[in-house]
């Protein structure tokens, strides 16, 4: 049996749209996503905005669970679940649900549930906690709040690797599909907004006032967003045997970290460095195959200026003739949905040859050099992307996705 390993059902829940569909007509208008914040006030902050999901409800989604005892990320990740089964063509009563499984990345689990315990201590009335409080916080009950509502009884696998859970979440299913211990897999990420992540990156003075700039001489700092993706993914020969439309292969990832700072990356990009070159030795491809990255592509000056360099030293000449884009510039930074949401990006310019716009491009930058596909979307044949994602604490990941031959 083949142990390559495809995607076939695609699920987002974001700032500018829900669902694979509209989600892709927006991102390639380069639409932003960015507005004020509403779930919480602001007014304490020097900024205010952010990529907030905008009139989401769960109801369509969360059937056989109760909403009322799982908080908002859950929410995400179940219907960005639904909505990848569903854009999969799979019926949930004709799988082995034994060998089904969820493996999903978070960035802060549900900081909002935390935050409600907080205001009940703070007024000593810890009698009004939710007696579903401890069965919802901890970030693994995300992908065991998918499982449930599903009925998904294989491996269930929570990463809280930051930025770069998503791809993290990604390779670990992967792993499992490959070993032979499921048939299908749910892989993603999400994360929804609080005021506990809001506030940690507004005391790094890392949020732009207005708008995400990636790679633009006059960037002022990444936009906190929220969302969720999640990835329907399954062996080449069981997506065949069903008839299945195929997106994208997932060729190979490469995992490191730069033991370096926790916020910041290594100057030179050697962790980063690292990933890509393990991913494209395990894909078996050079980087002049690639025919497009989708960037970290915070909108930080460090970030950007790191990434390029990272870009160069693996790609040689081919990074100025490869091009790649951030859709940050959109979302704003969805946290551990970013890496996930940034692979379905990945595969959906793959299978419609066209690659979304880096928006709020307006000047460049020296140190940033690159084709960062300014402001509008491109027709561009991809049968090669590179998916980069850069976390705190230096843990990076990047993934190939290629056209899957063989069909």
């Amino acid at each position: 049996m083949s142990t390559r390993v495809v995607i076939t059902g695609i699920g987002l829940v974001t700032s500018i749209g829900i669902g694979r569909e509209v989600f892709w007509k927006n991102i390639l208008a380069g639409k932003s996503g960015i507005s004020e914040v509403e779930t919480f006030d602001t007014s304490a902050y020097s900024v205010h905005k952010g990529g907030e999901v905008k009139g989401f409800s769960h109801e369509p989604y969360v059937r056989n669970l109760n909403a009322d005892q799982i908080g908002r990320a859950s929410r995400f990740a179940i219907a960005g679940a639904r909505r990848a089964i569903e854009d999969a063509g799979v019926d949930l009563e004709e799988i082995d649900s034994r060998s089904a499984g969820v493996s999903m990345g978070t960035t802060s689990g549900e900081p909002n549930q935390i935050e409600q315990f907080d205001n009940c201590c703070v007024v000593n009335e810890t009698e009004q906690v939710s007696p579903y409080f401890i069965s919802s916080y901890p970030c693994h009950y995300i992908a065991g709040h998918v499982a449930a509502e599903l009925g998904f009884m294989g491996s269930n696998m929570m990463i809280p690797t930051a930025c770069a859970a998503g791809s993290f979440a990604i390779a670990h299913a992967c792993e499992v599909l490959r070993k032979g211990r499921a048939e299908m897999m749910l892989a993603g990420g999400a994360d929804s907004f609080s005021r506990i992540t809001y506030s940690g990156f507004a005391r790094l003075l890392a949020i732009a006032p207005d708008r995400c700039q990636p790679f633009d001489k006059n960037r002022k700092g990444m936009m906190p967003g929220e969302g969720s993706c999640m990835l329907v993914l399954e062996l080449l020969d069981h997506a065949l045997e069903r008839k299945a439309k195929i997106y994208a292969e997932v060729a190979g990832y490469g995992l490191s970290c730069d033991a370096f700072h926790m916020t910041g990356g290594h100057p030179d990009g050697d962790g980063a460095v690292r990933a890509m070159e393990q991913a494209l030795s395990e894909s078996g491809l050079s980087p002049g195959e690639v025919d497009y990255i989708s960037a970290h592509g915070t909108g930080t000056k460090s970030n950007d200026q790191h990434e390029t360099v990272s870009a160069k030293r693996v790609f040689g000449k081919a990074a100025y003739e490869t091009p790649i884009s951030s859709i940050k510039s959109m979302l704003g930074h969805t946290m551990g949905a970013a890496s996930a949401i940034e692979a379905a990006v990945c595969s959906l310019a793959i299978s419609d040859g066209r690659i979304p716009p880096t928006i709020n491009y307006e000047e460049p930058d020296p140190e940033c050099d690159l084709d960062y596909v300014p402001n509008e979307a491109r027709n561009h044949q991809v049968r090669v992307a590179m998916s980069n994602a850069y976390a705190f604490c230096g843990t990076n990941a990047s993934l190939i996705l290629k056209t899957c031959e063989g069909q």
